[in-house]
This record gives structure tokens, sequence and C-alpha cells, in this order.
């Protein structure tokens, strides 16, 4: 199978049902955005990797993310009405209810946070804070897409709420990166 089609060549991609649009599409902001967050995941993972025993059970984490998000990119590059949605695997509301629970049990672990802190410490802890920001950058993308665009409300807000959990559960565990390998958190020093 080639990886180059050639179709894209006139500014248009295809939706999941062959549907073209044009690249600058809503749909493809929002789950091309999807997609560079899990890219960013993975270079996390790749760090959280080479932490050994520390950092292993993070990366464990970070991949049973970059599997959810690929399922929130599937149907974020899936038109409404598409025959091809009912393969589509599902968007649980579990998991954002898993990122809060692992957000709570990870939040123990460290000191309250009482200032506003910079990323940085760890490089695992700064790539987990670039992809906190790409995570609020999807869910803009989400939210823009729903203002412009008829979409399944139920599936578009278990979509929206759970990047919105997630990069929450980023920031937490940046800070659980560095705390996990004994860096202090980088404060934020006013001017």
């Amino acid at each position: 199978m080639k990886i180059y089609t050639k179709t894209g060549d006139d500014g248009t991609t295809g939706l999941i049902g062959g549907q073209r649009v044009s690249k600058d599409h809503g749909r493809i902001d929002a789950y091309g955005t999807v997609d560079e967050l899990n890219a960013a995941l993975g270079l996390a993972v790749v760090v959280a990797r080479t932490g050994g025993a520390t950092t292993a059970e993070l990366a464990g984490l970070l991949t049973t993310v970059q599997n959810e998000l690929f399922a929130v990119g599937s149907w974020l590059a899936t038109p409404p009405g598409s025959p091809y949605a009912a393969s589509l695997p599902p968007v649980r509301r579990e998991w954002a209810e898993r990122l809060e629970s692992e957000i709570d049990s990870s939040t123990q672990q460290m000191e309250k946070l009482t200032q506003f802190i910079l990323p940085g410490g760890t490089e695992l802890a700064a790539r987990l804070h670039l992809a906190r920001t790409v995570a609020r950058r999807a869910e803009r993308g989400v939210v823009t897409l729903m203002r412009v665009e008829p979409l399944e409300e139920e599936r578009m807000l278990l979509i929206l709420t759970y990047l919105n959990r997630l990069s929450d559960w980023l920031f937490v565990h940046s800070r659980l990166a560095n705390h996990l390998t004994g860096v202090g958190d980088v404060v934020w020093v006013k001017n």
C-alpha cells in the first residue's frame, strides 16, 4: 500500500466515509490537533520509559491516553450521519472519570501547590506541560467545530469533557514526573 495518494494535492483531504473537505476545515483542525497531542504524548512516553521503574507506571498511563485519543480523533474525522460511525470505537464517560481519579491519587503524593509554576524541571515534565497546551488547543478546536457544524451533541460533550480533564491530568502528571525523580517544581518568580 502506498502512503501517498496525491488526492490532497488540491488542498482537500478525505474524512472517514470519503467526503472531501478543505484541509483548513474546522473538523480537520480539531482532529489534527488531537493527532498532534498524541504525537506529543508519544515523545513523553519515550522519556518516561527511559526513566526506569521511577516513571514506568506513568508511561503506561500515557499509552492508555494515546489509545483513547485515537478513538477521539476517529470520531472527529467522521462526519455526522456517516455509516462508518457504527464501526468506530466508543468514547466513554468512564475515561474522564478515570482521569479524575488519577488526578486525585497523584495530587495526594505531592505537596500542595501554593504558587504558579513554569513548565520545566525534568524533560518528562516539560514534555507533559507542552502536551497540556496542545490538549487545550484541541479542546478549543472542538468548541469551534461545534459552533459551525452540526454534530452529535452527546458524543461531542464527552470529547470536550475528556480533553478538558486530560489537560488537568497532564498538568498534575507533569508535577508528578518532577516529584518522582526528586526535582522540584519550577516556581514563577515575579519581577
